[in-house]
């Protein structure tokens, strides 16, 4: 039976690894049908775009034409190499903490060479196949992060939702409250009152017409509504009065060595987070369409998107899980769809700029608080609290560290926790089991041992975190066998530390006087252990079964 060119097109040859979906669309044959369909895909993603990137890069302690200019450059290479039929690329809330506090610490000229190194770090995580390893990072970690990054983009925003007018906030989460409470009798009537209008009107919009485009017609209505009763409140074009339109020459940022080494961090947490999201909208994306992603070639047009950016002095980008939605549900099927996507942002940055410097702070404020109650992902998060005692403490500690600490440390923290825990469980799955402490499966081959034998039949993975168990386990025994029978026929994994195990055990027996035959080992795991115990002068017996096994130690002591 054929199967259906669909799935034929899903399943890339080995070959096609690094294809960007671009080009297989088109294999595929594109005709003027589809074009129309990808055509106006982009243009209802690019008004959705707008506002967002618009507010991303002020939230970023950047600028409004900075969050535009990421969505196009970084936007047009990211649909034009990438390994994803229908991802969206450009600005999102994921970076937000990292650019504000990377421009705070560095300066937008160490930002730039920082999206430029991880640009560079992407490309070569990609081609070194980093694409599935990089997925294994636990879910609590992920909603940990991304809800405290979702709690410090609205905390961001209250200063312009309110009106305060507080000219230097801190920095940190806990100051930044410290200053807002003490600013509470400073609100803006009229500010707060744009700012709750149009939150009001987002809201109302998404639930009865869901269909519009509900930031871009807020925007509308609040720039207008400033504009008719001459509101005294910020607008874009009050707050950025420098605002370019256009795009800039591309240039290299400017770079030392010890300019590398400072922001060499910022460039890691970047290329992390880039390829973490990119991964995971591509998956949402692969679940709502039924193709495939290539994940490797994904990592690479994320790469070249971010050098891209950098070259125009653009933010960092990566994967809009919420673009990429939109653009599947308003009928892209193809990375046409994304390229539109940004040559229409460009005509808009081209042609409206004027028009943009009307938006009101307020109305960005409250676009913001919605993103960042779509990125806190509320629901997952109560649900992971509801799990085991260790998937809650990674979650409320990766939460807690992302808020109160750093990004990095908090991811840093988290997977290595995540880690250790499940290393813990690992161990507590595998068992030694002593001849005397056979199930009665086993039963007969107790009965069967001839007199100073003893038998250890380790089942489940065998690695650091069940090592030293082996070794309590032959100090309890009592009177000293001439031979004890290791068996290894139920271990599927052995890492370093078991088999440096595996060498102390033999070292004490040989001191004991006593012989270990090492029963059953499969052949990927004898390539981890025998050349460590061979460099350390350990000769232990091989028996390829437990029979086998019984035969070597009758026929020493029969």
């Amino acid at each position: 039976m054929r199967s259906s060119p669909r799935l034929q097109a899903n399943v890339p040859a080995p070959s096609g690894r690094f294809t960007p979906k671009l080009i297989t669309a088109l294999r595929e044959g594109y005709g003027l049908a589809r074009f129309r369909a990808d055509a106006v895909a982009g243009l209802t993603v690019a008004v959705i775009a707008l506002p967002l990137a618009m507010a991303l890069g002020i939230a970023s302690g950047a600028s409004p034409d900075k969050g535009l200019l990421t969505a196009i450059v970084a936007g047009f290479f990211i649909s034009l190499l990438g390994g994803s039929r229908t991802q969206i690329g450009g600005p999102t809330g994921a970076f937000v903490v990292v650019v504000f506090n990377v421009i705070a610490a560095h300066g937008y000229d160490g930002l730039v060479l920082a999206t430029f190194m991880a640009g560079i770090i992407l490309v070569v995580a990609g081609y070194a196949g980093a694409g599935r390893v990089i997925r294994y990072v636990p879910h609590p970690v992920i909603t940990g992060f991304t809800a405290g990054i979702a709690v410090i983009i609205a905390s961001s925003q209250v200063n312009d939702f309110l009106g305060l007018g507080i000219a230097h906030l801190p920095a940190d989460f806990l100051p930044r409250w410290s200053t807002y409470l003490g600013a509470l009798g400073r609100i803006d009537p009229t500010t707060a009152a744009v700012a709750i209008g149009s939150l009001s009107l987002i809201i109302i919009l998404r639930r009865w017409a869901p269909r519009l485009p509900a930031f871009l017609i807020a925007i509308a209505a609040g720039a207008f509504l400033v504009w008719l009763l001459a509101l005294p409140v910020d607008t874009i074009g009050s707050r950025f009065p420098d605002m370019a339109g256009g795009l800039p020459m591309p240039s290299l940022p400017a770079f030392s060595l010890a300019k590398i080494e400072a922001v060499a961090p910022a460039a890691f947490t970047i290329a992390f987070l880039a390829g973490i999201e990119s991964l995971l909208s591509a998956v949402v994306a692969d679940g709502m369409t039924g193709f495939r992603h290539r994940s490797n070639q994904e990592l690479v047009a994320q790469g070249v998107g971010n050098l891209a950016s950098a070259l125009f002095g653009g933010l960092p980008a990566t994967g809009a899980i919420a673009r990429t939605a939109a653009n599947i549900k308003a009928g892209g099927r193809s990375p046409v769809a994304g390229i539109c996507h940004a040559l229409f942002l460009l005509i808009f940055v081209i042609f409206a700029t004027d028009l943009m410097a009307m938006v009101p702070m307020a109305v960005l404020a409250a676009i913001l608080f919605l993103v960042a109650w779509g990125m806190s992902e509320a629901r997952r998060f109560v649900v992971l609290l509801r799990m085991p005692m260790g998937e809650r403490v990674v979650l409320l500690l990766t939460f807690g560290l992302t808020i109160l600490v750093d990004l990095t440390v908090a991811i840093g923290v988290g997977v290595t926790l995540a880690s250790l825990l499940f290393m813990a469980r690992m161990s507590e799955g595998a068992t030694i089991v002593s001849s005397d402490d056979f199930e009665t499966d086993d039963a007969s081959q107790r009965d069967g041992l001839p007199a100073g034998v003893e038998v250890f039949a380790i089942n489940g993975p065998f690695f650091f975190g069940v090592a030293q168990t082996l070794l309590e386990a032959f100090k309890r025994v009592g009177a000293s066998p001439h031979t004890i029978i290791l068996r290894l026929e139920r271990v599927p994994f052995l890492d370093a530390s078991g088999a440096i195990a595996v060498h102390e055990l033999l070292v004490e027996a040989e001191h004991a006087g006593i012989r270990i035959i090492l029963c059953g080992v499969r052949r990927d795991l004898l390539r981890t252990l025998k050349p460590l115990l061979e460099a350390h002068g350990a000769q232990p017996r091989y028996a390829r079964d437990y029979e086998a096994a019984l035969e070597l130690a009758v026929r020493r002591h029969g």
